[in-house]
């Protein structure tokens, strides 16, 4: 038996899982967005039309998802700001506590995600224990306004994906070979200056990684907004949402989930090309 023979058979399981449970939906959902809302919902297969692309591209409906664009992007870079440093402070712990800082950031997923962000409401409600602390400590007169509006589901969208940073900025300093920091200080650079012209290019994969995995996941989530937004705030996973369970309009979901599924296959094969080049450069080093 070959070893690209034996390669395939065990990859097999997991092509024929991601086959059934993926791609045929993905297909279906492409399929469902040339015909017609039927005239109790559903879908009219009798009649073939382009008119759902064209409602796509309505002005609403495109601010709704820069919208939703421009709150994954935040979230996304505050996820980062807060990801990087503490994966490097991971790394930079002695070994045997290394696993324990892992189990703790990843200690979250362990709960229900619906509980994790029915918690969020408790701490932010006006009479919650954040607005209830501020103003025994006299730092305010009133309750602050951070629940249902953008702030709140900014923020519930930061510690729901975080760990996923920190996870694959980790897995790329591990990786990191620290001679070259060594190098770099040896040649009277700085910590800034290494950190800048080392460290953080040979882990742009990782970076890259848990960029890409919280803005997917940020600009598709439709749960957060909900309760956290207190349905003030639509995002592109709410309109899909609505349109199917709603409206009924199934068409016209497939087609607003068809572009949101071309986005995100956009941005996971850019992550794939910087994580080749990345993979090159560092042979390149080496």
């Amino acid at each position: 038996m070959s070893s690209r023979f034996a390669a395939w058979l065990l990859m097999a399981p997991g092509l024929l899982w991601l086959g059934i449970l993926m791609v045929v939906p993905c297909l279906l959902v492409f399929a469902l967005a040339f015909f017609e809302r039927g005239t109790y919902g559903g879908v009219d297969w009798s009649i073939f039309t382009l008119e759902n692309f064209r409602r796509a591209g309505d002005p609403l409906y495109l601010s709704i998802l820069l919208d939703s664009a421009r709150i994954a992007a935040v979230s996304t870079l505050l996820a980062l700001l807060i990801g990087y440093p503490a994966a490097y402070a991971i790394m930079r712990a002695p070994e045997r506590w290394q696993t324990s800082l892992l189990f703790l950031a990843i200690l979250p997923f362990w709960t229900n995600y619906l509980i994790r962000t029915y918690a969020w409401i408790v701490l932010l409600n006006p009479v919650g224990l954040i607005n209830t602390v501020l103003i025994h400590l006299g730092l305010i007169s009133g309750p602050l306004s951070i629940l249902y509006n953008e702030f709140a589901v900014i923020l519930g969208l930061v510690y729901s994906y975080t760990p996923f940073v920190i996870l694959a900025i980790y897995s790329s300093l591990q990786r990191l070979d620290p001679s070259y920091a060594e190098a770099s200080r040896d040649l009277g650079a700085g910590a800034i200056i290494t950190f800048i012209r080392i460290t953080l290019p040979l882990t742009a994969a990782g970076v890259a990684a848990g960029a890409v995995f919280v803005f997917v996941l940020s600009i598709g989530n439709f749960v957060t907004p909900d309760l956290l937004g207190g349905g003030k705030l639509q995002m592109i996973g709410n309109l899909i949402y609505d349109q199917f369970l709603t409206a009924r309009d199934w068409p016209f979901g497939a087609t607003l989930a068809g572009l949101l599924i071309a986005v995100m296959m956009a941005l996971l094969m850019l992550q794939a090309v910087a994580a080749n080049r990345a993979r090159g450069d560092n042979g390149k080093i080496a």
